[in-house]
């Protein structure tokens, strides 16, 4: 019997899920620098030391609040069927219209992200980027390869560099739609003008296209 199958440790790795799952909330309210480890302890009704045993630091703790939240959130291939059938460049529309839904609808998770890619210092950000790039949380590499395969991404330049550039560059869109503070003037100054905040999204899109999308042969 391993560690997880014997009482001791279901009972270890259920307290780290509490801790984990109160500590998202605390972090997605409060921010990095604002939450403080004691709060989630009282909280839980623990002490402060029983969370360090488990995670070492705050910086730990955090960042495995940031697993469990990108790790929640929905990857490229799983938007809907129909959607997937009709493209690369469709479904990756489909999932900027839905970037304020999403937020709405996964609030705490979202938020944590983005704390996690914008709010905390180098060193964490630097495990942050090891565990993005070692476990493809929104499975963006399968998604460039679905394209590749269907024809409508390039294959002639390297494949990681195409997951790098609708990692950074669609995320960062995503980011900037829903956070004012990133980015107070390209879509904001149009919240109440729906169709030129839609518009943008479909130039962006028209944009990374002409830069990844496969070239029609020249007859």
């Amino acid at each position: 019997m391993n560690d997880l199958q014997s009482p001791r440790g279901r009972r270890s790795a259920d307290k780290r899920e509490r801790i984990v799952e109160c500590a998202m909330r605390h972090f997605a309210e409060d921010g990095y620098q604002g939450a403080k480890v004691e709060d989630v302890a009282n909280d839980l009704g623990i002490a402060k030391g029983s969370i360090f045993q488990h995670f070492g630091s705050k910086a730990g703790l955090f960042l495995e609040a940031y697993k469990r939240a990108v790790t929640s959130l929905p990857a490229w291939l799983d938007a809907p069927k129909d959607v997937l059938d009709e493209g690369f460049f469709a479904t990756l529309m489909y999932w900027l219209d839905r970037t304020e839904h999403l937020i709405h609808e996964d609030w705490i998770p979202y938020r944590v992200a983005l704390i996690g890619n914008y709010g905390t210092d180098l060193g964490l950000k630097r495990d942050i980027n090891r565990f993005l790039v070692s476990e493809d949380p929104y499975g963006t590499l399968e998604f460039v390869e679905y394209g590749i395969e269907r024809g409508e991404v390039r294959d002639d330049i390297d494949l990681e560099m195409i997951v790098s550039m609708v990692d950074w560059l669609a995320g960062s869109l995503q980011d900037a739609l829903v956070t004012e503070e990133l980015d107070p003037g390209l879509f904001h100054r149009w919240q109440k003008q729906p169709e030129r905040q839609k518009a943008r999204v479909e130039q962006f899109a028209e944009v990374l296209q002409s830069a990844i999308g496969k070239r029609s042969a020249k007859t």
